[in-house]
């Protein structure tokens, strides 16, 4: 005869099992099927990205193009194709590729989270830049609408991504684009960095190397077939011209230009005074809200008063406060010297 109470600790651990195994939502099949059905979500929604990325940049889509953006294969991009014209999300014109109004507000949802995450990890973490686009690829198709919002608001609804690319709003709505490449710049011409191109991510970093980021002027000194030459913030930089295609320029008058060599804070000798112009847009986060807590912003004064031993860090006065920089602090602000009118 069975002991009940083995009968009951039985039944209990067998309940507990199915729960384990059927409960809605949470239960392992449920996971298991959640599972199987994202790769396929991925596979959509970057499909939609790329139709989306041809249609602004006014560039045909293929059936080859798609492959070669999701780096499948051709027998695998079609498939893919066929679902999305069945999910009403694409039409086919003439070997043509074309968003449906419903592909195209799908799309532009997951380009606003894409470019929320990377703007998120720009700003409130110490994540080196090349691995913003990686991080935002994957998050863009694990958060919900209502998420996305949450992360706007938090981040005080941002209108860039960190590389310059415009951020959907939550209505759909997209800015055209702005400035011409680099590339098309003639020896003697001036223009401010309004987008840096973050793919491939072997060009992005080579860009990143080279300190460039948004705002800042460049000066095209020497064009030739297989090089440009141009300063920016300063310094001297050279770059092949498919790679300076995936810079974006907004050209410059006369009057747009700033005149002379840049200054920064580390530049300032002891007992040497300057006017704060700016922080690098190089330095984000809680590093750049750190140095604008401590009181450098534009128009303030500050003095160069005591240097340490080994010359780093150095402290400078601040609105009567004494506030120890490293030097590489010092580099990303950006001064004039006391009594000269700003440029």
């Amino acid at each position: 005869m069975i002991n009940p109470l083995t009968a009951l600790i039985a039944g209990t651990i067998l309940l507990a099992a199915v729960a384990l195994l059927l409960w809605p939502h949470r239960g392992l099949f449920a996971l298991l099927v959640r599972r199987r059905r994202l790769p396929e979500r991925e596979a959509i929604e970057n499909a939609l990205k790329h139709l989306y990325d041809c249609e602004y940049k006014a560039v045909t889509a293929t059936a080859h193009s798609l492959a070669g953006a999701l780096e499948i294969s051709g027998d695998r991009a079609m498939p893919l194709l066929a679902r999305l014209e069945a999910l009403g999300l694409m039409s086919i014109d003439r070997d043509r590729l074309c968003l449906t109004e419903e592909g195209r507000s799908y799309a532009l949802r997951v380009i606003r989270i894409h470019r929320l995450w990377e703007r998120y990890l720009a700003d409130e973490t110490g994540l080196a830049e090349t691995e913003w686009h990686s991080i935002a690829e994957t998050k863009e198709h694990n958060i919900s609408t209502r998420e996305a919002e949450e992360l706007s608001a938090r981040l005080g609804h941002p209108h860039v991504d960190p590389h310059g690319d415009p951020i959907p709003t939550a209505e759909g709505e997209l800015p055209g684009q702005r400035g011409v490449p680099l590339s098309t710049l003639r020896e003697g011409e001036v223009g401010e960095i309004v987008h840096i191109e973050d793919e491939p991510g072997t060009v992005y970093a080579q860009l990143a190397a080279l300190g460039l980021h948004l705002g800042m002027q460049v000066t095209v000194t020497e064009t030739e077939p297989s090089r440009i030459r141009f300063t920016a913030g300063g310094v001297g930089c050279v770059l092949a011209p498919s790679f300076a295609v995936g810079v974006t320029v907004q050209r410059l008058n006369a009057d747009q230009r700033r005149e002379g060599p840049l200054h920064v804070l580390a530049d300032v000798k002891q007992g040497e005074e300057a006017v704060v112009e700016g922080i690098s847009r190089a330095l984000r986060g809680q590093s750049r809200r750190r140095l604008m807590d401590l009181g450098l912003v534009p128009g303030t004064v500050i003095r160069a008063e005591l240097v340490s031993f080994g010359k780093d860090p150095t402290a400078y006065l601040v609105r009567g406060t004494l506030v120890a920089l490293r030097r590489s602090q010092a580099e990303q602000v950006f001064v004039r010297p006391k009594g000269q009118g700003v440029p």
